[in-house]
């Protein structure tokens, strides 16, 4: 456990109240997470990614943190946290935890206090203005107003909810903090700190508003690379330590920024995530990244889903395959069908291409987006601000059984569909056709792959590359292609017919020696 890990990992995102119910309330917790570890050391899978267990309100499942250093009783205990690090790591899986440093709760010890006294040192830390009016007209992250007015008569920031003030990062209280909060996980074992919103946290101290032709007042502002730098002297300390970045931006410059060799180690790939699946889109997306990362000494990301975005099997059955939050929208006709024979096709591609992948909860059951909850069970902000919402893609996962809760424990915070009964662990495990066994057979078989990617000559709609003598072929259009000359097929998506490829398939094969 001493090299550069992050660069070829595979990673899983354990989402917590969704992942395993350990105490029967029908709230995912740690105690979950440990009984089923063995899932995850039979997946093959190097690393997880704990999404948020703090102490938390809840009023953005968990983002709005009020103690960095502790875990919400909903999850457990912070020796459970403790425990699960060191049963991990016994079965070879590293750990990686989840800080938000843009924001905190409402709740913070920190806030209570601002929000208390005007005159409070605390206020300094957050994002206050007197005013008549709201200070800016920003649009927050799940849309609404960015602003709200306190009793005393002051306005203060909140890019997300209101639940969620943001914090002041030129105060070096706050800088301090978060420096204090990576030691304590590293000190207790994480192997790595996912940032979340890593690129908003400094913002134009003179608020002016939004103008496309000028400087974003708050996104990818250059005194955030001053952060990341004192972060990485940080896990420097501890070494092998890995800082993974969720840094949503267009310009691929911009966004290999913050993997310069004294910044982050990783960031996620969103350009890929959203690609849509089409040989040129994804050919284009595939050449900007690995061109991105190599400028700069880092290793590329590779991730088609997480907590926030809708599912493959779900997206890739639309007529529109590409993802943005701003064309998100449920009740989209969906084949299922084309979207999992799709989603099988994009496992090989993302755990074939060089650097670390990343495969969130569910994603190696082939579960679809969940876009019929009852109004009444959903309970992520952004449907109450944007009219759609995350709820679908983190509905909890089925484990045993012909109905629900399908082995997760209690009665689930959102409900499962009865169809799961054909998705669960138990019901995949052992069929050679499921996507479950493909994810455990291709992530076994990435230790094939090596060196840098090459590509080959192909027919239209399809990519080909190859990593040293294995070459990788997709189909991403409507009609077979034949297949490269080859010695063996290492594994394939779905059937293939005689000496050709079928549409929406992948396969990996080892090429002919000379």
């Amino acid at each position: 456990m001493t090299h550069a890990w992050w660069r070829d990992a595979v990673i899983y995102q354990v989402y917590p109240r969704s992942f395993a119910d350990g105490n029967g309330d029908g709230v995912g917790d740690i105690a979950g997470i440990r009984a089923r570890l063995d899932h995850l050391s039979g997946l093959g899978i190097n690393a997880i990614w704990v999404s948020p267990w703090y102490p938390s309100p809840m009023a953005d499942a968990g983002y709005d943190i009020s103690d960095h250093r502790d875990v919400d009783p909903v999850f457990g205990t912070l020796a459970d946290a403790q425990a699960l690090i060191a049963e991990a790591h016994a079965v070879g899986i590293r750990v990686i935890v989840d800080v938000v440093p843009n924001h905190v709760s409402s709740a913070h010890p920190w806030f209570v206090k601002a929000l208390a006294d005007p005159a409070a040192p605390e206020r300094e830390l957050f994002w206050f203005r007197q005013g008549a009016e709201m200070p800016t007209g920003w649009r927050g992250e799940f849309g609404g107003a960015t602003w709200t007015q306190v009793p005393d008569g002051a306005w203060y920031l909140h890019l997300f909810t209101p639940e969620q003030p943001d914090l002041n990062w030129a105060h070096p209280r706050v800088q301090a903090e978060f420096e204090d909060i990576l030691r304590f996980w590293f000190d207790r074992g994480a192997d790595g700190i996912r940032i979340d919103s890593a690129a908003l946290l400094h913002k134009d101290p003179a608020l002016p508003e939004i103008d496309p032709a000028q400087p974003h007042p708050f996104h990818d502002l250059d005194a955030v690379h001053d952060v990341y730098r004192s972060w990485r002297r940080v896990a420097d300390e501890y070494g092998h330590r890995a800082l993974i970045g969720e840094v949503w931006l267009p310009e691929p410059e911009r966004f290999a920024a913050y993997l310069r060799p004294d910044e982050l180690h990783a960031a996620f790939n969103f350009d890929f995530l959203g690609c849509a699946w089409a040989a040129d889109a994804m050919r284009a997306c595939i050449d900007r990244a690995l061109a991105a990362h190599t400028g700069v000494g880092a290793s590329a990301t590779w991730v088609i889903s997480n907590h926030d975005v809708t599912r493959p099997v779900t997206r890739y059955g639309r007529a529109d395959t590409a993802f943005s939050f701003a064309t998100k929208r449920e009740g989209t006709p969906t084949d299922l069908e084309l979207g999992t024979r799709r989603a099988r096709a994009a496992a090989l591609l993302t755990l074939s291409l060089p650097g670390a992948a990343y495969v969130y909860q569910g994603e190696e059951l082939g579960l679809p987006e969940v876009e019929n909850l009852p109004v009444e069970a959903r309970q992520d902000p952004m449907w109450r601000r944007c009219g759609h919402g995350r709820d679908g893609c983190r509905v909890p996962l089925p484990w045993t059984g012909d109905r629900p809760p399908f082995g997760f424990g209690g009665e689930p915070w959102l409900p499962q569909p009865e169809g799961w009964k054909d998705l669960t662990v138990a019901a995949q495990t052992g069929d050679p056709h499921s996507m479950l066994e493909l994810y455990r057979r291709t992530i076994t078989a990435r230790k094939v792959l090596r060196g840098p990617l090459r590509w080959l000559p192909t027919a239209p709609g399809t990519l080909a590359y190859a990593r040293s003598d294995v070459a990788v072929v997709v189909n991403m259009s409507d009609a077979p292609v034949p297949l490269p000359e080859h010695d063996t097929r290492i594994l394939a998506s779905g059937p293939l017919d005689d000496g050709v490829l079928p549409p929406d398939t992948a396969v990996w094969l080892r090429l002919r020696a000379g």
